[in-house]
C-alpha cells in the first residue's frame, strides 16, 4: 500500500519541524546561552547586545519545542485512527505572531553581530568556536538565524500542498482550510512587519541625506519619488541642477551640496502637497517643463 499524498506532506511537516526545533535549540540554548554567560561573567561585551541580537528567540523555541512539535508528533502516531493536523495548526497560528518581533529585528541583529565581531575579540572568538562544532554543520550564526524568518512561508507552502491533496470527503478538510487562512494572515502580518521596517529604514537614510532637519523627521512620512531636476531661470534663460524629494505631504526642493560633509543636500524650499498644483508647459526651447505652484512659491522646472 502506498501512503496517501496528504500523509506524506504531514510527515514532511513533522520532519521539518523536528529539524527546525534543533535549529532553535542551537540558537537559544547554545549561541544565546553561551554568549550571555560570557557577557555576565567575562564582562567582555554587554548583556544588552546579546539580548538585542537574539530578540525573542527563547519564546519561539519554547513554543515549538514544548507545544507544537509534541502535538504534531502525537497526531502522526495516531494518524491511522485520526488522520488530521488542521486543528493543531489552528492552535499554532495565533502564536506565530511572535515572529513579527523577531523578523523586524533581524537586519539589526545581523548588523550587531558584524559590529561586535570587529569591536570585541572575545565575542568573535566565542561565535567562531561554536560555529566549528559539528552541530553547526559549517554554517554561520547569521545563516542559522535566518531559519525563523523563513519558517512561516514554509508552513504556508506545506499546508497549501496538504489542502490540495486532501480527498474531498476528508474529515480534516474544514479545519485544514481554516488553518491555512490563519497562517496566511500571520504571514501577511510578518511581511507587513518587514515592509514597515524597510520603509522606516529607507526613510531614515533619506533624512540623513537631507541633513536631518527636525521639522522634516516624521516616521509617518512616506517617500514617493526622488530625483534630479533642472530649475529654469526665466530672467537669464538658463537652467541649474536641483533635486526633488516628493513625500505624501510635502515636496522638498533641494540643492546638491558641492562639498559633501554630513548631508548630501540642502533643503531650499518646502511646498505643502495640500493645495499644490502641477501644470505642464509647452515650451519649445525647454521641453519637458512644468510649473509647480504651492502656497509658498511657484517653481518652473524641467525634467530629463
Amino acid at each position: 500500500m502506498q501512503e496517501p499524498e496528504e500523509k506524506k506532506i504531514a510527515l514532511e511537516l513533522l520532519e521539518t519541524e523536528q529539524a527546525y526545533v534543533n535549529r532553535l535549540h542551537l540558537l537559544d540554548q547554545v549561541f544565546y546561552t553561551e554568549l550571555m554567560k560570557e557577557a555576565k561573567t567575562g564582562k567582555t561585551f554587554p548583556e544588552e547586545v546579546v539580548k538585542m541580537i537574539f530578540s525573542n528567540i527563547s519564546s519561539i523555541y519554547q513554543f515549538h519545542a514544548e507545544f507544537f512539535l509534541p502535538e504534531l508528533r502525537k497526531r502522526m502516531e495516531d494518524w491511522n485512527h485520526n488522520p488530521r493536523i488542521g486543528d493543531v495548526i489552528q492552535k499554532l497560528a495565533p502564536f506565530l505572531k511572535m515572529y513579527g518581533e523577531y523578523v523586524k529585528n533581524f537586519d539589526k541583529a545581523v548588523e550587531l553581530i558584524t559590529a561586535w565581531s570587529e569591536k570585541s575579540p572575545p565575542f568573535q572568538e566565542l561565535i567562531a568556536d561554536i560555529q566549528k562544532r559539528k552541530v553547526c554543520a559549517n554554517l554561520t550564526l547569521q545563516h542559522h538565524m535566518l531559519e525563523p524568518v523563513q519558517r512561516i512561508p514554509r508552513y504556508e507552502l506545506l499546508l497549501k500542498d496538504y489542502v490540495r491533496k486532501l480527498p474531498p470527503q476528508s474529515p480534516d478538510r474544514g479545519d485544514a482550510q481554516k488553518a491555512l487562512e490563519m497562517i496566511f494572515m500571520v504571514a501577511k502580518h510578518s511581511n507587513a512587519a518587514i515592509a514597515e521596517m524597510e520603509r522606516l529604514q529607507n526613510l531614515w537614510v533619506v533624512y540623513q541625506r537631507l541633513g536631518l532637519e527636525d521639522d522634516i523627521v516624521d516616521p509617518s512620512n512616506e517617500l514617493i519619488k526622488e530625483g534630479p531636476i533642472q530649475k529654469i531661470s526665466t530672467r537669464n534663460n538658463s537652467t541649474s541642477e536641483k533635486y526633488l524629494f516628493l513625500f505624501n505631504n510635502m515636496l522638498l526642493y533641494c540643492v546638491p551640496k558641492v562639498i559633501q560633509v554630513g548631508s548630501e543636500f540642502q533643503v531650499h524650499l518646502r511646498l505643502d502637497v495640500e493645495g499644490m498644483k502641477v501644470r505642464e508647459l509647452k515650451d519649445t526651447e525647454f521641453p519637458h517643463t512644468f510649473l509647480v505652484s504651492g502656497k509658498q512659491r511657484t517653481l518652473e522646472l524641467q525634467a530629463r
